[in-house]
């Protein structure tokens, strides 16, 4: 006599040997088109995909940081790439998170993000303080370009809403809006070289101009905590640059949800390491995730158990 097991015993040991076992769907939030956001989280999600057994990541374009940590705290399965100023203020419930604190964390530092004010020849605009009066934009709402310009404008002895003219929008639409002549400068932070601004500065006739304001730096740290750095950008990074532009930087980190679980934290960071290659081919921003930037100091958000494991591995102490 032939003996049928029950269904559930058959289900129950399918699940013991990863038979039949879902794919892990995971979702990488980024940021628009025109910036480095979203071809890097393109590349971290093929990487993933390829190399993780079980796990689909896809890549989604967002309005920014500030989305981002908003859909981490949803607690669907998302990690994002996110600057830390808007990070900690998520983390902390302030600002754009007043009153919906998110329980993010960070997976690990990846590279450094820097403010571009951007305008062109002919807008009579050579120092911060010419932006009064001026059309400009300050980035998409849902972008952590936003929180920074506001700091940056404010540092500056500048006010956002009296003494600007101002939009919202992302680099690319703000790209756009330059080129027709319906604003005259905009903000930009993101890594190097950004797409958008570099199709700005390859415009015929157009002459791109990056407005120095490293001078902000000392304020915007003294009221938001020593977040940012004086930086530069090289005048080689865009045509047309007459001299290294003098700017503030501020760094982008890999975060996700506290309730991750430690091995697929641990994974997604060391697959990120183990094809690093591969995401410098994708963008050459990727050639800034190394092991000596991974410290507490860069991240005032706690680090996931599952990344202070590997880093651990690697010799890195994070706590």
């Amino acid at each position: 006599m032939t003996f049928i097991k029950p269904a559930w015993i058959v289900f129950l040991a399918c699940l013991a040997f990863g038979i039949g076992a879902q794919a892990q769907n995971l979702s990488i939030a980024t940021g628009g088109t025109g910036g480095v956001y979203y071809p890097l989280g393109g590349g971290i999600a093929a990487a993933l995909s390829k190399h993780v057994p079980g796990m689909q990541a896809t890549a989604e374009v967002t309005g920014g940081s500030v989305d981002n940590l908003k859909l981490i705290g949803s607690g669907k399965p998302y990690i994002a790439l996110s600057m830390v100023d808007a990070t900690l203020d998520a983390y902390k419930g302030e600002d754009k998170f007043k009153g919906n604190k998110v329980p993010v964390r960070t997976l690990m530092v990846l590279y450094p993000n820097r403010m571009h004010v951007v305008t062109v020849e002919g807008r009579g605009i050579d120092k911060m303080s010419d932006l009064k009066g001026k059309r400009v934009s300050t980035g998409s709402p849902g972008s952590a370009t936003e929180v920074m310009a506001f700091r940056v404008i404010e540092a500056a002895g500048l006010d956002k809403d009296s003494d600007l003219k101002r939009e919202r929008l992302g680099v690319a639409e703000s790209v756009n809006a330059v080129k027709d002549g319906k604003i005259d400068a905009f903000f930009w932070v993101g890594g190097l070289p950004t797409a958008a601004v570099t199709d700005l500065a390859n415009t015929p006739g157009t002459k791109v101009k990056l407005v120095d304001h490293a001078e902000t730096v000392a304020k915007m740290n003294q009221k938001y905590g020593n977040l940012y750095v004086e930086d530069t950008i090289p005048k080689s990074t865009y045509k047309g640059m007459d001299a290294d532009n003098k700017q503030a930087t501020v760094m982008n980190i890999l975060v996700a949800h506290e309730s991750m679980d430690e091995k697929t934290a641990y994974t997604i960071v060391k697959t990120i390491f183990d094809k690093r290659d591969d995401l410098i081919a994708v963008h050459k921003e990727a050639a800034n995730f190394k092991l000596e930037n991974q410290k507490a100091a860069a991240s005032p958000v706690p680090f996931h158990p599952g990344a202070v494991k590997y880093f651990a591995e690697k010799g890195i102490k994070l706590n």
